[in-house]
């Protein structure tokens, strides 16, 4: 026969069962509550690093958007300049040509009056003659004959270091009967050619007048600018301001 077993055998069973429940329990809240705590951790270094990123995409975009300003600006920049030079070649060039056909007319014109005309006085022959001779009929307003003298000069003596002031006077004669187109093209060579000249702030200033009055302001505040640029302190520079202001 079998013995029953009795009931409060199992006591101690149960209670060791029920304890180590328990403990188990309190194990895995414990754990629950730190995977809780490294979660919001996360989270927040998260959030941290997300704000960290977006502020480097904000900076990139803000200078991305300066770059593109200053380039647009470069390029107007640069573009007017390629204007203003374009414009300033094709005038010039424009009044060669004009130029080139009134003096073929006047060549024949002069050529038609020579066999009746008397012959002339004897020139001087000296450069510095020439010079003082040009400059007496210039001060007489006397332009034709004035420019006969100096262009005698330049085409007899072109090594003179008198040429640049024979050419500036010539450019002188065209502004005196204001012949503005062509004393913009006598004084460039002023400009050009004698870029040790004391006449060359007098021919950029100069220039620039007859820029103004044939109606082209571009060009004239463009030479009263290199002017003031290359001579600054020259008596030409300080009219060359005032008209810029």
């Amino acid at each position: 026969m079998h013995k029953k077993i009795k009931p409060f055998l199992f006591f101690p069973v149960l209670a060791l069962s029920a304890c180590a429940s328990k403990q188990d329990l309190l194990v895995v809240e414990d754990n629950v509550r730190k995977l809780k705590t490294e979660s919001e951790t996360i989270k927040t270094q998260s959030a941290v690093s997300y704000s960290d990123v977006q502020q480097v995409r904000d900076d990139v975009s803000r200078l991305q958007g300066s770059i593109e300003e200053i380039s647009h600006n470069n390029r107007q920049t640069f573009g007017r300049l390629g204007m203003e030079d374009s414009l300033l070649v094709h005038k010039v060039d424009e009044l060669e040509l004009r130029l080139q056909k009134i003096e073929q007319s006047i060549a024949s014109a002069k050529q038609e009056n020579l066999s009746s005309s008397p012959p002339l006085p004897s020139v001087p022959l000296t450069d510095a003659a020439l010079l003082s001779d040009g400059e007496e009929k210039l001060n007489k307003k006397s332009y034709p004959a004035a420019r006969e003298s100096f262009t005698l000069l330049l085409q007899r003596k072109p090594a003179s270091a008198l040429a640049d002031e024979a050419q500036f006077y010539v450019a002188e004669s065209y502004f005196g009967e204001k012949w503005y187109e062509k004393a913009i093209l006598e004084y460039q060579v002023v400009i050009s050619k004698y870029t040790k000249s004391s006449k060359r702030p007098a021919a950029l200033y100069k220039q620039a007048l007859s820029f103004e009055l044939t109606g082209d302001a571009v060009n004239a505040k463009a030479r009263y600018r290199d002017l003031v640029n290359i001579y600054p302190a020259s008596s030409q520079a300080a009219l060359a301001r005032k008209k810029l202001q």
